[in-house]
């Protein structure tokens, strides 16, 4: 064992019922750290070639972060990884809660799956002991149920952390996803549909192993200049007073570079949610399944998710592990068979909002609260509907179709009935159950133009022609259609010019055509965000405390504090970029050309939009995407990684 790490990994072997410990070596961490870069290693040594997704050589690996329990902040995430049903690629997914440190606690960094178990089971370790127990009476319950039940069986010393797969997941609906803490969701990529064709249900973690930690005196103190920054909360607006702020951003000439310190004041008073109305007006929020514009949810129906309207229903405050921030929010619901759900994320509210034009609140708490408990991705759903919707009204789909629902925009009713029947595979929810490409690839019958997807993955709610270092990660990442890597708002927010020499520092104020251009900074500021967030991935950090900036946020100096390493800035970002590259490779190796990832004409502007916030803006993502693959020493007209570069990051050759 090493320090800030636990040095071995749990492998289970399903088909054979077999379990044992495998010991990483002490240079594993140093080249890729542990969550996502260890998550990386795995599977590239793993998994075969050409693997079925859902067939019993695919690994599914549970990651830990290497500062997850360390004592430093922000670093209690964990990570779902394998190869992805929904994009037949590196497949990931990040969520909090406190599952992270139920893995460290066990002894293991990660808990790798192989095979498939003959009938459903859950593994359960506890106080050491790892065994596979029979999990047939769970099946077919929702995500809540099943971490209630398996919590009130419990015979260890700790208290357990459950992570299950729902509904969606056993039906191997190819958007679900994996919970925890009670709806809190590693939602994409379909990961949940590879565990529930191994008839995994859950994992049930048990344990009180501590994390070791080389320098406990520099890592208290680390955080506690951190938390400082985090703690300071000056007033602010009330939610009412987005919408004009949204409308601002939009009419002005110009950009302004944004310090994550002001989003950090947002999202300590509401969470994500605060973003709603600001988004949809300055032209961040797709609108209408990405055709539409900020004047078709204009402040008349955006006004309906205006932040005070979610942190009204809050009855308290959320935190996963090792936050000092608490975004999250437990809410009541006044409608519905649900008493209270997790409070809707950002992303939640505007794919089921404004990308279908539903302006009613209580339909997106219940959606939420729906999906969580299914095991279904809101994003991805919201995408779908979105689809289907757009299928409707241009006649692919009938009212025959879907049970005579009428997929009329904004009609909540019908969106929440639709939903329901993707849930239970029932009718036309069985084809839109799989996400909008499979759906189209059914439907046929032009519906392919609807299926707003970056290579395969529905986009999330953020606009690539409102920001174009966004649709260089819908395209270009190893995981594709994903917000969590970077863009150039991100690259603004993390400061790492201020640890990192010779990256561009953005000008305070510029022209907003400025975001259009295609130079090799913005080849640097994308390659930055990718490499940085690997880092922190590999760390179990928080994107949102990322925000806040490389010298107030110090994972850098975290790490070696955890480590007793001597590390500089560059050397750890240069274990980011080996964790890019392998993860570029694993999809070479898998068949994946990056070439061939497509992404929606809709989201780079062709043709571009006549009217609203995003009005005449189009993106030269080819030449994006081929600067930012050279900036990482891989083939600019193929994106795959050259053998100079895979010598020089020690990765063997695809």
């Amino acid at each position: 064992m090493g320090q800030g790490f636990m040095g071995k990994v749990l492998m289970v072997d399903l088909s054979t019922g077999k379990i044992r410990d495998e010991i990483v070596p002490d240079k594993v961490y140093e080249d890729y750290l542990s969550g996502m870069g260890l998550g990386a290693y795995m599977l590239y040594k793993h998994i075969p070639p050409d693997a079925d997704p859902l067939g019993p050589e695919n690994m599914l690996g549970f990651v830990s972060g290497l500062l997850t329990g360390t004592g430093s902040l922000f670093t209690g995430r964990w990570m779902v990884v394998g190869k992805s049903p929904l994009t037949h690629g590196w497949g990931d997914s990040n969520c909090g809660g406190n599952f992270s440190p139920a893995i460290k606690r066990c002894g293991y960094d990660g808990i790798f799956f192989t095979g498939k178990a003959e009938k459903p089971v859950y593994l359960n370790i506890v106080d050491g002991k790892a065994t596979l127990e029979d999990a047939s009476d769970l099946w077919g319950k929702d995500t809540v149920e099943t971490e209630q039940m398996l919590i009130s069986r419990a015979t260890g010393k700790a208290k357990p952390r459950v992570a299950c797969i729902g509904p969606a997941g056993e039906k191997l609906s190819l958007i679900s996803g994996v919970s925890n803490d009670g709806g809190r969701m590693a939602a994409r990529s379909g990961l949940g549909a590879v565990m529930g064709s191994k008839n995994l249900k859950a994992l049930c973690l048990s344990g009180n192993v501590k994390t070791p930690v080389a320098n406990k005196a520099r890592m208290k103190e680390l955080s506690a200049a951190c938390n400082k920054w985090v703690q300071f909360q000056p007033p602010f607006l009330p939610g009412t007073a987005t919408f004009p702020v949204g409308a601002l951003l939009r009419i002005l000439p110009t950009g302004m570079a944004q310090d994550g310190m002001l989003y950090k004041v947002m999202l300590k008073k509401w969470g994500t949610v605060s973003m709603n109305q600001v988004s949809i007006e300055m032209g961040d929020s797709p609108i209408k399944n990405w055709k539409g514009t900020n004047l078709d949810f204009g402040p008349l129906k955006s006004f309906s998710v205006n932040p005070d309207v979610f942190t009204k229903a809050e009855t308290k405050k959320y935190f996963c592990f090792s936050c000092p921030l608490g975004c999250g929010g437990i809410c009541k619901l006044n409608k519905g068979p649900f008493s209270h759900t997790h409070k809707p994320e950002y992303e939640t509210v505007l794919a089921l909002g404004g990308l279908l034009l539903n302006e009613d609140a209580d339909s997106i708490f219940y959606l939420n609260e729906l999906l969580n408990r299914a095991g279904m991705d809101t994003i991805s759903a919201g995408g779908t509907v979105a689809f289907a919707i757009e299928c409707y009204e241009k006649g692919i789909i009938s009212a025959k179709d879907t049970g005579g629902l009428a997929l009329t925009w904004g009609n909540s009713e019908a969106i929440i009935e639709l939903v329901e029947k993707m849930i239970r595979r029932e009718g036309i929810g069985d084809i839109l159950a799989d996400g909008a490409k499979s759906a189209a690839q059914l439907l046929k019958g032009g519906s392919e133009n609807f299926a707003v997807t970056g290579g395969g993955h529905e986009l999330p709610m953020h606009d690539s022609r409102n920001d174009p270092g966004f649709g260089v990660h819908y395209k270009a990442e190893p995981s594709p259609g994903k917000h969590t890597i970077g863009s150039y708002l991100y690259y603004e927010m993390f400061q790492l010019w201020k640890v990192l020499k010779g990256l561009p520092k953005p000008w305070l104020f510029y022209p907003k055509g400025v975001k259009y251009k295609t130079g090799r900074d913005k080849a640097v500021m994308s390659k930055t965000c990718s490499t940085y967030m690997n880092v922190v991935n590999g760390s179990g950090g928080c994107m949102f405390g990322a925000f806040l900036g490389a010298k107030r946020i110090p994972f850098f100096d975290w790490i070696n504090a955890a480590t007793g390493w001597n590390k500089t800035p560059e050397q750890y970002m240069e274990i980011g970029e080996r964790i890019q590259t392998i993860r570029q490779a694993f999809n070479l190796r898998q068949g994946i050309k990056p070439k061939e990832v497509e992404l929606h004409d809709r989201a780079v502007g062709r043709p571009p939009l006549c009217r609203g916030a995003n009005k005449g803006r189009s993106v030269d993502i080819e030449t994006l995407v081929a600067n930012y693959w050279e900036e990482f020493g891989w083939d600019r007209a193929t994106g795959n990684p050259t053998p100079a570069t895979l010598s020089k990051l020690g990765i063997e050759q695809p």
